[in-house]
């Protein structure tokens, strides 16, 4: 681990015009590292430098089938170098080991996909009548602005830089500033496969600062963000004002249907993944569980029983995989939970297991099962993003639909039980881009991703994102 890491920026490696930030290691609370802090200036070089690759036209104006390969050696190269990716991720975000190594395997599918993708994306005639010829093409739009999110930064780089470059696109990504370091290899994979100057660019930036400049940058052309919605909203408007599309990804309260004959035992592991994998810090976490109340009490000791069977600590010290978790990202993101358990159970909840800080240094928090929810309090509707799994009950079929669609959020949701008529049903009826029968987090990279309400719009993932990068021209021929 080096002292100091710097942004890149047309092809160069180089400093930051705001000087540094310090990233902080949550597995100990110190001082891991120091990184380039990008200014207004920084970003606007970043963004020429892009613009410049896309009206040269190095990447749209390339074969789609040799982009794609290009694309799909870039997570080559992540695999190759999965052991310090993988190091570097456990030491910035606090993930155990075997999570990190997961992520950088899911990054490197991204690329592998919308590799071979990347020769599909095709235009199609338009029948006119004699003596027309019609059809359409999808052309780039130009400079990708990319604003990634701190949990996965590694994955959620590479599933919007993959399918932004499949499609021709030029890249400016504004890393995270609590974990800027492992998306320099993004850059190095650039470098590897041979991109041309500019057209992937990487620099650490505040929100207020650089982040702010990206999103209102005239010669952006199109806008990915994970986030909050505070700065979801922020980034629209100033998108709105060159009227630049953007994609949205702003989180949620996702609830999971658990019904009278639902397989427990089974649920059990959706618990482990749902609500614990990387300490709760996913968007689409299944934060809550809306159960019939035959089964509640059944659900609530075997919530408790996963929760006290994980081994919290430093992620360096989990290379194995089972039942552990690491740090949270920061004290504060950690503090933050605390405070939302502490205020459940001044509203009526109870703590079944967890809700403390460890006394431990960095930034440690014990997986928390809430019972004794109702769908007004606070735990029930805002995101915690943390390990806090809130458990409601229901008393039949409408009660639990109302429930789980009782947040302004909407973008996962799943339904347990052996009734398929019944999970179809729900499934119809749940707010969310994306429902989960009988397995949290069942499908892929393949499968379109994206939320209703305030988690945002747009779709990632699956073929769907690639339209998010594209914009349709229509050429009419009156033939002689």
């Amino acid at each position: 681990m080096r002292e100091y890491w710097q942004n890149y920026i047309d092809g160069a490696w180089v400093d930051g015009g705001e000087g540094r930030i310090d990233v902080i290691n949550p597995g100990t609370g110190a001082v891991l590292s120091a990184h380039a802090l990008a200014d207004v200036a920084d970003v606007d070089r970043a963004v020429m430098a892009a613009q410049r690759v896309h009206r040269e036209g190095a990447l749209r104006e390339m074969r789609p089938i040799e982009r794609g390969r290009l694309v799909q050696a870039m997570g080559r190269f992540l695999l190759d170098n999965i052991d310090a990716i993988a190091g570097e991720l456990v030491l910035e975000q606090g993930k155990p080991l075997w999570e990190a190594r997961v992520e950088v395997e899911g990054a490197a599918l991204y690329f592998e996909y919308y590799g071979n993708q990347a020769a599909t994306v095709e235009g199609r005639s338009i029948p006119l009548g004699a003596g027309y010829f019609d059809w359409t093409e999808n052309e780039p739009f130009g400079v990708s602005a990319q604003i990634i999110p701190w949990n996965y930064p590694v994955e959620m780089t590479a599933r919007s830089l993959s399918a932004a470059l499949a499609t021709g696109n030029s890249v400016v990504i504004k890393s995270p500033e609590m974990t800027p370091i492992t998306n320099r290899w993004f850059a190095l994979a650039a470098e590897h496969v041979g991109l041309p100057k500019g057209a992937v660019n990487v620099l650490c930036g505040l929100g207020r600062t650089a982040g702010a400049a990206l999103a209102g940058h005239r010669d952006v052309n199109q806008i990915v963000f994970t986030g909050s919605v505070p700065t979801g909203v922020a980034i629209a408007t100033a998108a709105a004002q060159n009227v630049v599309p953007c994609v949205l990804e702003l989180g949620g309260k996702s609830a999971a249907i658990v019904h009278d004959d639902a397989d427990l035992e089974a649920f059990e592991n959706d618990i482990r993944w749902g609500i614990y994998f990387n300490a709760g810090q996913v968007c689409s976490a299944m934060s809550r569980v809306v159960v019939h109340e035959s089964r509640y009490d059944e659900l609530v000791e075997r919530a408790v029983n996963v929760a006290r069977s994980l081994s919290v600590g430093p992620g360096i010290e989990r290379a194995e995989f089972g039942a552990n978790m690491g740090a949270m990202v920061s004290e504060g993101q950690r503090d933050r939970a605390a405070a939302m358990v502490q205020v459940a159970e001044a509203e009526g909840a109870v703590v079944a297991t967890g809700g403390r800080k460890l006394n431990t240094p960095g930034a440690f928090f014990e997986p928390t099962v809430v019972a004794g929810v109702t769908p007004d309090m606070t735990i029930a509707r805002e995101e915690v993003f943390g390990p806090v799994l809130s458990v409601l009950k229901f008393s039949d079929d409408a009660q639990a639909i109302e429930i789980a669609n009782s947040t302004d959020y909407g973008l996962v949701g799943g339904v347990f039980t052996a009734d398929l008529d019944r999970a179809t049903k729900a499934a119809s009826q749940l707010r969310a881009g994306q429902v989960f029968v009988n397995e949290w987090y069942a499908g892929g990279v393949e499968t379109p991703f994206g939320g209703y309400g305030k988690s945002g719009y747009g779709r990632e993932k699956g073929r769907e994102a690639l339209w998010n990068y594209v914009q349709t021209k229509n050429v009419a021929i009156k033939l002689r």
